[in-house]
């Protein structure tokens, strides 16, 4: 079987996962996915992988992310991940538990953070306070 290649987006941080035939292994930057802190970032990480079920322990998959936050580097790689397990499946049993569960898996949230405007104090809609006594 080919190794298959894709890759997911949050905010700044964007991941890339490569799925290949193998035991169950998940590496995040060449981390075993037990050993990723904080553990509300792994818990996010496992769940295509506890959604997929047996398809999860047939392949290894190997995610480089690169970029943005903690949070937002687990979010891309968790959307890569799904990404990956449903194109390696072919299983659209599998695509419908994950947009019930939650459609983020596969869909990529584009929401960016506002620009800041000029006399601002750095932040897109604070205003600068003013006094008229």
């Amino acid at each position: 079987m080919k190794n298959i290649h894709t890759s997911g987006k949050r905010k700044s941080a964007i991941a890339r996962a490569v799925v290949k035939q193998g035991t169950g292994i998940v590496r995040l930057n060449s981390v075993p996915i037990d050993l990723v802190e904080p553990r509300m970032s792994r818990l996010k990480l496992m769940e295509p992988l506890i959604l997929a079920g047996d398809v999860a322990g047939k392949v290894n998959i190997d995610v480089s992310v690169i970029g943005g936050g903690i949070s937002s580097q687990a979010e891309a790689s968790r959307l890569a991940i799904a990404k990956a397990l449903l194109v390696y499946t072919k299983n659209d049993k599998l695509r419908e538990v994950f947009l019930n569960y939650d459609r983020n898996l596969l869909v990529a949230d584009v929401r960016r953070k506002e620009p800041s405007k000029p006399n601002r104090h750095g932040q897109a809609r604070s205003k600068v306070q003013k006094s008229y006594r």
